[in-house]
């Protein structure tokens, strides 16, 4: 199994300090040698969930920013992203790692639902937010991700009584679980399994919502 390589963390805490074109492409071929050994990394663990899962889509985020409608115009991330998307319409919710300069996580889950989603989400804990919280306080996701996060709206959305038992969970426009690291965490030899176990753990939450995006409310398929 490739391990992320040792420097990545130290280079990426160099380039936030000299967040400069000159640095970088003076540096440029020791970004390339860990991308190109981060990629190897990306696609192992691409592999891994396909053991169990069907992830129609792996995306490793460009280093560069886009600085067109930004203030800061430092032109590099601090960071390496990536992005393991799962294949729609019958499956929903992906998995990303960032490996930072300052602050390494995992996330997994629903980060920007479409408007037609979010109201099917929240019609169902509408519905049976009974079964919604069983599912999110699973003993295997808690003891990993912890609650579940999100931002919210600040008042109960159109349509949905505010007085509800499960306001707090038909409030939030996210449906998100985050596992923050530290540079030991990443650098582990045994982290790409780790990381899958991670993901692997968080399948009964994305089964529920996928079952529940693909069906209306009398439980019909709409795909």
């Amino acid at each position: 199994m490739q391990p992320i390589p040792k420097n990545t963390i130290s280079f990426l805490k160099e380039l936030k300090l000299n967040n400069n074109r000159d640095w970088f492409n003076e540096n440029k071929e020791r970004f390339n040698t860990i991308l190109s050994e981060v990629k190897i990394f990306a696609q192992e663990v691409n592999d891994s969930l396909n053991v169990s899962d069907d992830i129609e889509k792996l995306k490793i985020f460009r280093i560069y920013r886009d600085l067109r409608f930004s203030k800061d115009k430092t032109p590099y991330k601090k960071n390496i992203g990536m992005a393991f998307h799962r294949s729609k319409p019958e499956l929903r919710g992906g998995y990303y790692l960032e490996i930072s300069a300052d602050e390494s996580f995992i996330a997994v889950g629903f980060w920007n639902p479409n408007k037609e989603d979010l109201l099917r989400i929240r019609k169902e804990i509408e519905i049976d937010g009974k079964e919604f919280k069983r599912i999110i306080n699973q003993k295997k996701i808690k003891d990993i991700w912890g609650d579940i996060r999100g931002e919210e709206v600040k008042t109960s959305p159109k349509g949905f009584k505010s007085e509800h038992e499960y306001i707090d969970l038909i409030k939030k426009k996210q449906f998100i679980f985050i596992k923050k690291l530290n540079e030991k965490d990443i650098l582990d030899e045994k982290f790409q399994k780790d990381l899958v176990n991670y993901f692997e753990s968080i399948r009964p939450f994305f089964d529920y919502m996928s079952e529940v995006l693909t069906t209306n409310l009398d439980g019909e398929s709409i795909i």
